[in-house]
């Protein structure tokens, strides 16, 4: 087997040593090996953790740390060789995966184990992980017929190849897309730093003038504070039809999303749930459909009565203001940003030459040393992708190294738009009781450095983005656990694991942690006070309009999930259509094709499962109230929120963990406060008139 991948035993994947003609073979190598090794396994008369569960662990590890950095690789530098390589591992991967989950004389064996005296003299955390096995398995099809099991597998694969070429189309209708312009006339209302950014893309397209793309950072900055109306709307039907049938036929997702959520559909039937939906929370902290519906119905029936006057406010600002009678969706982010300029006379862009990149993570690292008394240290030699990633080690309280991990944090083309944590290895102990420590990647699209004399500057909303990728490096970083199935972000609920990471943004409207993350890239003066009183004034800014988008997407998603298991026919914009005329205040165009590129469920791991982002700020709320009545720097909260929510990882129930560490089940009332949606919690939302169906 070619060892050009990387160096299985050393701490870091040896990126320039990739060899994409490699990768098919070794992955093919391992997964034949790993086949040969569980299959010698089960030979065994009897089954225990060590002669079962530790050698098959250190076979998924080795897999996962091959494959681990080639789909880093495909999400942050593709390539056509790369994409083709990769596009041809993930139905062997597919299969390879449901094989081992369908594996009756495995599920036999667990299933022995669990049975078993030694059971309980387990470690939690290996308890656990075989619990969550042999829950997997039962959701893989475990004990079903032969014929089954194998429609389970073919459409699997078939999944695999289809979430992948979504996004890859969408990756590819949003790089292929770029707006050239010679007249500066255009341009008038955007920042400075976006048109010097134009300018250098349109030198490295070899084209006069500037060139603007639908890079997010770009499109971001037009929308928000471009005067030409025409290039607003422009750019927003650029960027809402993204790989849908308004563009370009050969990057088309619509026929894809079908198959997708036709596909997922079929296999929780044969699973035996009634929709894709209900066989989706089967591993959540939520216990039925109703439960998520019913959750949805509650914020929606408090925050859309708010969405709708903060609304009417912008509608009026607009008509009085600048005679604009009719807002158009291309007008939504513009006059937003006025009226929070004439309310607060504040904005991101006045924000952002106080968070230079180098002080906010200076800053952040800083708090997390406040907050759990672990150093970070940059490296800088080390084997990377691109020049602009950096790399940095944690140490715990004694000085032992904890983890590493990478940070990319700007946009470039052939990189996935967005933001995301992946874990690059995992807390692991080997079967020789060598430790292997985790590795993260960070990964933003933040606008760049436009020359060596200025740093690359944020606005406070990125700030908040680095914050939340951060708190999920945090929780797979500093976890104890030691079983690499439950260690760190694996293990946990998809509807919990976006409470760390909601957790650390609260810390950035703080006014002693804006003191460490904020300082004038120039003139080196912290953030003044009028300025941190006018963000302060403008927090809650629209905050309604804001929870009810995410609502519709919450909704849309769920009730998409779980539409065919009371229908046959399945329209995907009438679904979508339905869920914003029950909760959406915004106006939308016709022509809008959101769904096309809505990643999180349909190339993400969020299918049936956008809801958690709210669930778990529901949580992540009521964390961080515990730090506000104690103090956001106290030592104990710190440390209890370590040992019970960090550590801890996957390896105990998570609502076990939450309680250990809240004292009681979570509620809902800190979250409305701390979005502004509620002041008075007795008072109750008219859930007849503003409320949703869940059916």
């Amino acid at each position: 087997m070619s060892h050009s991948l990387l160096n299985i035993e050393g701490l870091l994947p040896a990126f320039s040593k990739i060899k994409i003609e490699d990768i098919v073979p070794t992955i093919d190598c391992i997964l034949q090996e790993n086949r040969r090794q569980l299959e010698m396994l089960l030979q065994q008369e009897h089954f225990s953790w060590d002669n079962l569960l530790k050698p098959f662990e250190a076979m998924e590890n080795r897999l996962h740390c091959v494959w681990s950095p080639i789909g880093h690789l495909h999400g942050v530098k593709s390539s056509d060789a790369l994409r083709d390589a990769y596009n041809q591992c993930l139905p062997k991967l597919s299969e390879y995966g449901t094989q081992v989950s369908q594996n009756e004389k495995f599920y036999e064996a667990l299933d022995a184990i669990a049975s078993s005296s030694e059971f309980d003299a387990l470690h939690f955390a290996k308890q656990k992980t075989i619990n969550d096995l042999l829950r997997d398995f039962r959701l893989s099809g475990a004990g079903l017929p032969t014929d089954k099991k194998q429609k389970i597998s073919e459409l699997n694969k078939e999944l695999a190849i289809l979430t992948t070429k979504f996004e890859e189309n969408l990756l590819d209708a949003t790089d292929n897309w770029f707006k050239p312009i010679e007249d500066e006339a255009q341009l008038v209302g955007l920042p400075r730093h976006t048109i010097e950014a134009a300018a250098l893309e349109s030198k490295k397209r070899g084209i006069t003038g500037w060139v603007l793309t639908l890079a997010f950072p770009c499109y971001y900055a037009v929308m928000n504070f471009a005067d030409n109306r025409e290039l607003r709307e422009e750019f927003y039907r650029a960027y809402v039809t993204r790989a849908s049938d308004q563009g370009d036929a050969t990057q088309d997702n619509t026929p894809i999303m079908e198959k997708i959520v036709k596909i997922r559909h079929e296999l929780a039937t044969i699973l035996g749930f009634e929709s894709y939906a209900a066989y989706s929370i089967a591993t959540k902290m939520v216990t039925s459909t109703q439960q998520v519906f019913q959750f949805i119905d509650e914020l929606v029936a408090y925050s859309l009565p708010v969405a709708k006057k903060e609304f009417l406010a912008l509608t009026l600002f607009a008509k009085e203001q600048y005679a604009h009678d009719v807002l158009e969706p291309w007008d939504m982010s513009y006059f937003s940003e006025k009226l929070q300029q004439y309310q607060y006379t504040i904005s991101e862009e006045e924000l952002r030459p106080y968070f230079p990149e180098y002080k906010v993570l200076t800053g952040l690292f800083e708090l997390i040393h406040r907050l759990y008394r672990v150093t970070i240290k940059e490296v800088k030699d080390f084997d990377s992708w691109h020049d602009t990633v950096r790399l940095f080690s944690i140490f715990n309280e004694t000085g032992e190294l904890q983890g590493q991990f990478y940070t990319d944090l700007f946009a470039r083309e052939k990189k996935r738009s967005g933001a995301w944590m992946d874990d690059c290895r995992q807390r692991y102990l080997r079967p020789d009781n060598t430790l292997q420590l985790p590795v993260a990647y960070i990964v933003c699209n933040f606008p760049g450095a436009i020359d060596a004399k200025t740093p690359a500057l944020l606005s406070h909303d990125e700030v908040l983005t680095l914050f939340h990728e951060m708190g999920h490096g945090l929780h797979h970083l500093l976890t104890k656990i030691e079983c690499s199935s439950v260690s760190g972000i694996q293990g946990v609920p998809w509807d919990a694991v976006e409470l760390p990471s909601q957790f650390m943004e609260n810390f950035c409207w703080e006014k002693d942690v804006l003191a460490m993350i904020a300082e004038h890239h120039e003139t080196k003066q912290p953030l003044p006070d009028s300025l941190y009183e006018k963000m302060q004034r403008a927090r809650h800014f629209q905050t309604g309009m804001q929870m009810v988008r995410q609502l519709e997407f919450s909704l849309f998603d769920f009730r998409l999930h779980h539409l065919l298991a009371t229908q046959k026919s399945l329209d995907i914009q009438t679904v979508l259509d339905e869920v914003r005329a029950q909760v959406s205040v915004v106006p939308v165009a016709d022509f809008n094709r959101f769904q096309h590129g809505f990643s999180h469920i349909f190339a993400g791991g969020y299918a049936a499962g956008y809801y958690s982002y709210k669930w778990a700020e529901v949580l992540s709320s009521d964390a961080y109230s515990k730090f506000e009545c104690a103090g956001i720097f106290n030592r104990e909260v710190g440390q209890a929120f370590l040992e019970n929510i960090l550590e801890m990882g996957g390896g105990k129930e998570f609502m076990d963990l939450f309680v250990a560490f809240r004292g009681r089940e979570p509620n809902i009332n800190a979250l409305l406060r701390h979005s502004g949606i509620v002041n008075d919690l007795s008072v109750k939302p008219n859930t007849e008139s503003d409320g949703n169906q869940s059916s």
